[in-house]
């Protein structure tokens, strides 16, 4: 497990390629095209970053038949959810809550996109940081 130190300092190396990416491409496209310009920006610092990554559902330790998909994970410890939405919904932000708690991660970014400023598309979540 990571110390909170290591967190942090990948966290600002994650918003700074944030930042990097809607500078590049611009909001109003699509998540999957935010997505895709993430992982190779991630790929370029030489930053571990896999996506679509599924977290089980377990209910009373028994395994259901329904995976969650996490857009995208950064070292093994980060979990980012991405939109590009008008406007970030609380069930946006209890989706986060809920990725964090069942993949039993510290930390987790929600980023919207569609923003003119990114500043005001970042969110950061924390889980028994």
């Amino acid at each position: 497990m990571k110390s909170r130190n290591e967190l942090n300092s990948i966290a600002t190396d994650i918003v700074d390629a944030v930042f990097k990416v809607h500078k590049e491409v611009g909001p109003g496209l699509l998540e999957s095209v935010y997505e895709l310009s993430l992982l190779q920006e991630f790929k370029l610092r030489g930053i571990k970053a896999e996506s679509q990554v599924s977290i089980p559902l377990q209910y009373k330790g028994v395994e259901l038949s329904k995976d969650f998909k996490i857009d995208i994970l950064v070292a093994d410890d980060i979990i980012l959810e991405l939109k590009a939405v008008e406007t970030i919904l609380p069930v946006h932000k209890a989706q986060l809550i809920s990725y964090l708690k069942l993949a039993e991660k510290r930390l987790g970014f929600l980023i919207n996109f569609n923003v003119p400023l990114i500043k005001d598309g970042i969110q950061r979540i924390a889980n028994n940081f």
